[in-house]
């Protein structure tokens, strides 16, 4: 891997993640199929069937990442930005040539491999800013994770504010804007996306920092969600629209606010005797250090220790480089890593806790996208005419599910070592409930059930992040990840594709019609997704016992360390 430099001093992190909050808004761009699926369906002529089989493409584009986790390891982060803004453009570019009209006559397969193409962009962008940021802030990773995660739970009304307000509820206009405005965005946050001086997750102001950001995605959130309720029941003008997109737009960049403060009210510099900068042990190049890489302080100080591993290295040399640092006694004979450790991706998927997060992350992420795959077809069902609300409510509680699982498994783990998988059982045991509520079509379950599912849907995707980060490091952290995030398409294909589709088609047909209304449209979905998820609080549990005892390592004191075996 080629030498990276890596930015020095305390506020290039937070620019980092004031910028990687747009690149995640952006990379949320597949929560907008609800949006233009229906005016895909008019134009192409297709069913219920097909349509959801286009959502499963938007959902394996969206979720297949592996390719950027490699990549992640092997390139700078503006890299891997400027891949996803190049399939961002050429997907969405079809896609709008379909629905414009500007090509008639596009065959299906072609407009499927768009979709993937087009939503694969967010596995490019959310990877880059997710992984370096994890790296940026290697002591606050569930918050971390939560934050971006959150946004990208936000995206959803964010866009729909776009369409309804600025765009004027036309597909064609708004898969435009997904073309061109999110390309054009992505590059102009290419260059604050870098790897930094790690921050220190034990200086005060970094919890108040911590606060802040959180406190500005909250009251985003609770903005958007105001905003769509209030364009619902009045009808604005073009100024009030604009006005309100502003201020919209003003609530993004809030997040800025924390480096500017810091370069305009500068802390005292303390000296400490360990910074959190030494956990990165690298030959990498600090901006505005004229003393070479060889050169900087190193976690233990030989010759051939310089050389040794952290996730900016050269895999390669890696095992000559550990023979000579063996030799010089430096560091212990390579054993195999254990839980908590740095694994490689063939060495974590022969552990059966790698497998077992996975089917949990499955079954519960699986069952949720196929709400969200179908949430127009399950509103006009339930004989609603706008479904824009549903994807509004849906998209706020993601959010807080996102946000809240963050900051709440944090506050938990660091005062009792609870496993952060304690969430994903709680989220998947609600999902039951609701699912066989649904299923039964209790009355004035649809708003509250979609509110629910969408809370759960945000937990189980936040949480997932830093466990796996916990317990299988750093260093490939972005293959793992995005590993595991394949049970998102996978779920797509069997239960939304799959099941839900099917059914839904059978009961339409029982009606005479393409459009089924009544709650028998997801009976037996809705049944079905309850065993699934009960499957999942089963599997969760037994997750749980078994990672306790790495928790309870890493967390004894109150506050995340690394192993010592790490090599970060």
């Amino acid at each position: 891997m080629p030498n990276i430099i890596v930015k020095g001093g305390s506020r290039p992190p937070w620019v980092g993640l004031a910028a990687a909050v747009w690149v995640e808004v952006a990379a949320g761009n597949g929560y907008t199929f609800p949006l233009y699926s229906p005016a895909l369906k008019a134009v192409m002529g297709l069913n219920q069937q097909q349509i959801t089989i286009l959502g499963v493409a938007n959902d394996i584009g969206e979720s297949v990442g592996l390719l950027p986790g490699i990549a992640c390891n092997k390139f700078p982060p503006w890299a891997v930005l400027f891949v996803g803004v190049v399939m961002c453009f050429l997907g969405y570019g079809v896609l709008w040539l379909t629905v414009s009209q500007t090509v008639v006559g596009l065959p299906y397969w072609l407009v499927w491999i768009a979709l993937v193409i087009g939503t694969n962009s967010n596995a490019w962008f959310g990877t880059s800013v997710l992984v370096t940021n994890m790296r940026n802030f290697p002591l606050s990773r569930g918050t971390v994770s939560g934050i971006l995660k959150g946004y990208v739970g936000l995206s959803a009304a964010v866009y729909t504010v776009i369409y309804n307000m600025v765009l004027k509820d036309s597909a064609s206009n708004f898969l435009l804007f997904l073309t061109l405005g999110i390309p054009v965005t992505c590059l102009l946050m290419m260059y604050f996306i870098r790897v930094c001086t790690p921050a220190s997750g034990e200086d005060s102001s970094v919890h108040v920092h911590f606060l802040f950001t959180q406190a500005a995605s909250v009251l985003l959130a609770i903005y958007l969600l105001t905003t769509t309720i209030v364009t619902d029941v009045f009808s604005l003008g073009n100024a009030a629209c604009y006005t309100l997109v502003a201020i919209m737009v003003v609530l993004m960049i809030s997040p800025l606010g924390i480096p500017v403060k810091m370069t305009l009210f500068p802390a005292k510099k303390r000296s400490t005797p360990t910074s959190a900068s030494n956990l990165v042990a690298a030959p990498v190049a600090v901006e505005g250090d004229s003393t070479p890489p060889t050169e900087q302080p190193l976690l233990v100080q030989s010759s051939s220790a310089a050389y040794l591993g952290s996730f900016l290295e050269n895999e390669d040399a890696s095992d000559v480089e550990t023979l000579l640092a063996v030799g010089e006694g430096a560091v212990k004979k390579k054993r195999r890593p254990k839980r908590g450790d740095d694994f490689k991706f063939r060495e974590a998927a022969v552990k059966a806790d790698f497998w077992l997060l996975w089917m949990v992350y499955f079954l519960g992420v699986g069952s949720g996208i196929t709400v969200l795959n179908n949430l127009a077809q399950i509103g006009i069902a339930f004989g609603l005419n706008d479904t824009t609300m549903l994807l509004a409510i849906f998209s706020f509680c993601n959010f807080v599910g996102r946000l809240g699982s963050g900051v709440v498994s944090e506050y938990f783990v660091r005062s009792s070592a609870t496993p952060r998988s304690v969430w994903m059982t709680v989220a998947e045991t609600i999902m039951v409930i609701i699912f066989i509520l649904f299923g039964l079509g209790v009355d004035g379950m649809l708003y509250v059930a979609t509110a629910l599912i969408g809370v759960c849907y945000g937990i189980l995707y936040s949480v997932m992040v830093p466990t796996v980060s916990e317990l299988f490091g750093l260093k490939h952290f972005g293959v793992i990840y995005n590993f595991v995030l394949l049970g998102n398409p996978v779920g797509a294909l069997l239960f939304s594709g799959g099941l839900a589709g099917t059914m839904y088609d059978i009961e339409a047909s029982k009606q005479g019609s393409s459009t089924c209304v009544g709650h028998e449209c997801f009976k037996v979905t809705f049944l079905v997704l309850a065993a699934i998820c009960g499957l999942g609080t089963l599997l969760s549990i037994i997750l749980t016992i078994r990672i306790r005892p790495v928790y309870q390592m890493l967390y004894s004191g109150g506050s995340f360390r690394l192993p010592q075996t790490s090599s970060h």
